[in-house]
């Protein structure tokens, strides 16, 4: 009974955590959103990479942690970097100069879903279940109901940035598989590892694209790139990597249809955004879909770190 109730504080710890990632990586389209105001895209998720990778080597110098140093490991690495950071990070950040941070959220929480797809085809791990076919089937009505109304208006902005956010989440479903090999390696490790060999990528096509020295870039701005590197990237991780080994990975996995509602409700709050009815139901099916894949079953299945925002 004692050691019952001295487990309860720390559940409820492990819970307030995980409310917290939820809430971070939910406010990450937030962030953006007021990031692209003022600064371009590139040099935006070039400024996070390049953060966040900064505070992540200073944590594992604390921790007495180092990164691996043979080629093969870093050049998985890049591969790593270009899936789940330069690419979807970019499109995203792309994508919210038209598209409310609201819609994004709800857009890419849909990973568990594609992750299913990609694993079905490539990696033939997952069996499909009644749960996770249904759960499938929920999140992509969503979608459909969120892009599909904008389709019959003809191939816009919106449409075509909203295609651009479907396309990150596919590339987070292929950071999902992927990074699954990489075993033997503190996990803030391929983290770091890979958030370095982003901004290695991104800082380049910045300077040669976007020609940061030019910009004029608002306070807002300016306080929401630090916040998305700081907060919702950097301090993300280390939540995340703490809670995948007290609730362990699959308990972890609650935050990805945690977010999607904090997600929208914080672009509500703090941008004064609103859905249309049709986004409403999609944001329901959504989150029903990624509950049903995501709910811890009788065998538990891996989630990968590329389930943030």
């Amino acid at each position: 009974m004692e050691q019952a109730h001295s487990r309860n504080p720390t559940i409820v710890i492990e819970l307030s955590l995980l409310l917290l990632l939820a809430t971070l990586w939910g406010g990450s389209y937030t962030f953006i959103k007021l990031g692209v105001a003022t600064i371009p895209p590139i040099t935006l998720i070039a400024g996070r990479t390049l953060i966040a990778s900064a505070l992540l080597l200073f944590i594992m110098h604390c921790r007495g942690l180092r990164l691996p140093a043979d080629a093969a490991t870093w050049s998985r690495f890049l591969f790593q970097a270009v899936l789940n950071s330069v690419i979807p990070w970019t499109l995203i950040a792309w994508a919210e100069r038209s598209v409310d941070a609201g819609l994004a959220a709800i857009l890419n929480s849909t990973s568990p879903i594609f992750t299913f797809f990609l694993t079905l085809a490539i990696a033939h791990q997952e069996a499909p279940s009644f749960r996770k076919l249904f759960g499938v089937a929920a999140g992509m009505a969503g979608i459909c109901l969120i892009i599909g109304v904008q389709a019959f208006g003809g191939l816009g902005e919106q449409l075509t940035a909203q295609i651009a956010i479907v396309v990150a989440t596919i590339c987070y479903a292929g950071a999902a598989v992927f990074s699954r090999g990489f075993k033997g390696l503190d996990p803030m490790a391929p983290a770091a590892g890979s958030l370095l060999c982003g901004a290695a990528i991104l800082l380049p096509v910045s300077i040669a694209v976007e020609r940061p020295w030019t910009l004029a870039p608002s306070a807002n701005s300016m306080l929401a790139l630090l916040g998305l590197a700081v907060f919702s990237t950097a301090f993300a991780f280390v939540i995340y990597f703490r809670l995948i080994q007290t609730l362990g990975s699959v308990g972890t996995t609650a935050q990805a249809y945690l977010r999607v509602p904090i997600g929208v409700a914080l672009s509500v709050l703090l941008l004064g955004e609103s859905l249309s009815p049709t986004a409403w139901i999609g944001l329901g099916c959504v989150v029903l879909g990624v509950a049903a894949m995501t709910i811890p079953a009788r065998r538990p299945i891996a989630i990968d770190a590329s389930l943030r925002g």
